[in-house]
């Protein structure tokens, strides 16, 4: 048996768990709720270890290793401190969410503001979703490349057929299920790593660990080496477009009460810093081990930094069995990054338009068959995708900067001002969204190959592609519009506001995907 072919068995193997994981649940779910949500049962340990396992996609970890070898702790603030921050903070945000009647973020939209919102913000969350896979299938391609000589296309294959059968058997429960497996089974692979890693690099240079942490580069151990604008804009670009990300809400709403959600949050920030101070050490040894990378700079060292784990394992000329668990590890961390993304994307599909719109009442067989095509059309355009975004973490970005633009100060005003309208919020959606785009394709048309993004060059306020410009004309039209057109309605308000509520109740029928507030 050759070396891909026992990482086809034991790939397999992990496979077949999953399988039975979502076979599990399937039978135990009696209802919508159940399927989407979990059955609003899941308890903190399982929601922190999902909510982590969620972002710390394969591709992104070997890019954050990239980062730190070229930039050192300075880099944590285009990714890291951001990633770690969002689920921190949603977590204050958990007693709002908590209370309010809905299953997917497009259908809490059209409660707030009508139903000429739903389906726009449903398309748009699929969009950022896809976008989201692309880093997944990116970096799990990588891997199978350069252990294996696999094309990217059976990548895809293996992750999106996998990912297909178990979320679509068991829903949610089956993602959280699994996402706990695949959190230990990567942390385990990130503390391994960690451990040879740093030893290779002590026998390299014949020093302790000790000695190796004093041996980085002027300046690498400092957070704050960016400076503090620099950090502020990084903060502003990314945080609002992750805080505002579905996957994180649905699970909130899955949780058994407010304690579970709040704290599966807090736990997830924290194993999520774990993860990342591990790579921080990988990243070090690395840069012992391999001094010509840092010293090609960023971006240009960018393309050999990536991958640079990768080819440590290569070059340690592993077993075959041990490469082959190096392999698997990987795949579970895109799996479990990719199920949610799917997931999330798919439940706006099947649920928030399938049902919403083509068939009020269908049956949960339905609806289910249609989240299973979702699932591997959003694999199938996350492949695709792959092919035209160069950068794992670029493609990370662009998902989160849509977000930011778009929907963000739509769905935090909706929770936090009355005064907010629907014109205000359909205007704020497109225009915020058609800017970010716009921007998004001309920065990437107008930067060379490894060369600094094109708009950053003219001002730093630019970087990542222009998001803050689009987050504040997509703030300012939202503002404007709302307060120029007419209040919304106390049916809408009343949701989300509990001096609104005495006169209202909610009427919500799951098989319509529908919810209503009756006086």
């Amino acid at each position: 048996m050759n070396a891909y072919h026992l990482f086809l068995v034991l790939l397999f193997i992990y496979i077949s768990f999953l399988v039975l994981t979502g076979i599990y649940f399937n039978k135990k779910q009696k209802t919508q709720t159940d399927f989407w949500l979990a059955g609003k049962s899941a308890g903190f340990l399982s929601l922190g270890f999902s909510a982590a396992a969620s972002w710390l996609t394969a591709g992104a970890l070997l890019a954050v290793i990239g980062f730190y070898i070229l930039l050192g702790m300075g880099s944590i603030w285009g990714f890291v401190a951001p990633n770690i921050l969002a689920l921190f903070i949603i977590a204050f945000f958990v007693k709002k969410i908590k209370t309010l009647p809905a299953i997917t973020q497009p259908e809490l939209l059209e409660l707030r503001y009508g139903n000429f919102l739903r389906l726009p913000v449903a398309l748009i969350i699929t969009v950022v979703m896809i976008l989201f896979a692309v880093a997944d299938i990116k970096g799990f391609a990588m891997v199978l490349e350069i252990f294996y000589g696999i094309s990217p296309l059976y990548s895809a294959l293996i992750v999106g057929l996998a990912v297909a059968v178990y979320v679509t058997l068991g829903g949610l429960s089956a993602v959280i299920a699994t996402d706990v497996v695949q959190f230990i089974c990567l942390s385990l692979f990130i503390l391994a790593m960690t451990v040879v890693v740093m030893s290779g690099a002590g026998n390299t240079v014949d020093m302790s660990w000790t000695q190796l942490l004093s041996t980085a580069p002027e300046g690498w151990w400092n957070p704050a080496s960016i400076g503090l604008p620099m950090i502020l804009i990084f903060v502003l670009a990314i945080v609002p477009g992750w805080i505002a990300e579905q996957d994180p809400w649905q699970r909130v709403w899955a949780a058994k009460d407010n304690n579970s959600a709040r704290n599966g949050m807090f736990l997830g920030s924290l194993l999520v810093a774990l993860v990342f101070g591990g790579c921080a050490l990988i990243a070090l040894g690395l840069n012992v081990i391999y001094p010509e990378i840092a010293k090609m700079g960023f971006p240009m060292g960018m393309a050999k930094a990536e991958p640079a784990l990768l080819t440590f394992i290569m070059d340690s000329e592993f077993s075959n069995i041990t490469l082959a668990l190096c392999a698997v590890a990987l795949a579970t961390a895109a799996m479990s990054c990719t199920d949610t993304f799917a997931a999330s994307g798919a439940s706006c599909i099947s649920r928030d338009i399938f049902q919403r719109y083509l068939v009020k009442n269908a049956s949960l067989t339905q609806i289910r068959l249609v989240n299973r095509f979702s699932v591997l059309l959003i694999v199938l355009l996350a492949t695709l995708g792959s092919f035209f975004i160069n950068s794992i973490i670029d493609a990370i970005h662009i998902a989160t900067f849509i977000a930011s633009a778009s929907y963000f100060f739509v769905l935090m005003g909706g929770l936090y001002w009355k005064r907010d309208t629907g014109p205000g919020a359909i205007a704020s959606l497109w225009t915020g969204f058609t800017i970010q785009v716009g921007l998004v394709v001309f920065d990437l048309i107008k930067t060379p190959p490894m060369a600094p993004p094109f708009l950053e060059s003219i001002h730093p306020i630019f970087m990542g592609h222009g998001v803050i410009l689009a987050m504040a004309i997509s703030g300012a039209v939202f503002a404007g519009v709302s307060l120029a057109t007419e209040p919304s309605k106390k049916e809408q308000l009343a949701p989300f506001f509990k001096d609104e509520t005495e006169d209202f109740t909610f009427d919500k029928s799951e098989d319509s995907g529908i919810i209503k507030a009756l006086s």
